[in-house]
């Protein structure tokens, strides 16, 4: 058998090496806005292996600044699945005393989403919104989850600070995903069909690990 790399950290370094380089290959001339932006799509393109991120991950009112003062400030991440919620690192966010949640097999979301007709990741949206202290909310399955913030949001019954929103699939995907990009919510979006909860779990932890004063990790 060929020899292989064992250590964890040196794997995650060398396909940051390769991703820097494909890049390169791809796009001589593409220039990433910030180091944060780029730590971004980079950390996006290694948790799929797919980088039609670099140009369809997109961002709008500085949210990617907005997730890390909410995090300094002890604010919420609401996710709309656990798998989201899962794949946060949830060191950094312990540090600042930054809650995170998810409520979608809340009781509280089941009993809203029969009594409306609504889908569970609409009734946690509603759920989350009651929550005291800035909010970042962080979707990548539920389309409808993203139309119920855009709707709040719109009819002035809720505030929010920023929203990440990376739904994967074929039906209200793409277009949730741009009419949050064209709101006026500060947002990251993944254009298109693409995205998943892992990429949206990714996205929050490249923004806690470039937070000021924390060591850079992988």
């Amino acid at each position: 058998m060929d020899q292989y790399i064992k250590v964890p950290h040196q794997i995650t370094d060398k396909s940051f090496n390769i991703i820097s380089d494909e890049i390169k290959e791809l796009d001589p001339t593409f220039q990433f806005q910030t180091p944060l932006q780029e730590d971004i799509i980079k950390r996006a393109i290694h948790t799929s292996a797919d980088f039609d991120y670099l140009k369809n991950l997109v961002f709008t009112g500085k949210a990617e600044i907005i997730v890390q003062e909410v995090i300094k400030q002890g604010g919420h991440i609401i996710t709309d699945t656990n798998m989201a919620l899962a794949g946060i690192n949830k060191k950094i966010l312990d540090q600042y005393g930054c809650h995170y949640h998810c409520f979608v097999n809340d009781e509280r979301a089941f009993k809203i989403s029969e009594e409306k007709g609504i889908t569970r990741s609409m009734a946690s949206i509603q759920l989350a919104s009651q929550l005291e202290g800035p909010k970042v909310y962080v979707i990548g399955n539920a389309p409808t989850a993203i139309y119920q913030i855009l709707e709040s949001v719109e009819a002035g019954k809720f505030e929010i600070e920023a929203v990440i929103g990376v739904p994967v699939g074929f039906v209200g995907a793409a277009e949730s995903k741009k009419a949050l990009h064209e709101s006026e919510i500060p947002s990251i979006a993944a254009l298109g069909r693409k995205g998943g909860s892992n990429v949206a779990a990714a996205i929050v932890n490249a923004i806690q690990y470039n937070i000021k004063g924390i060591i850079h990790q992988h």
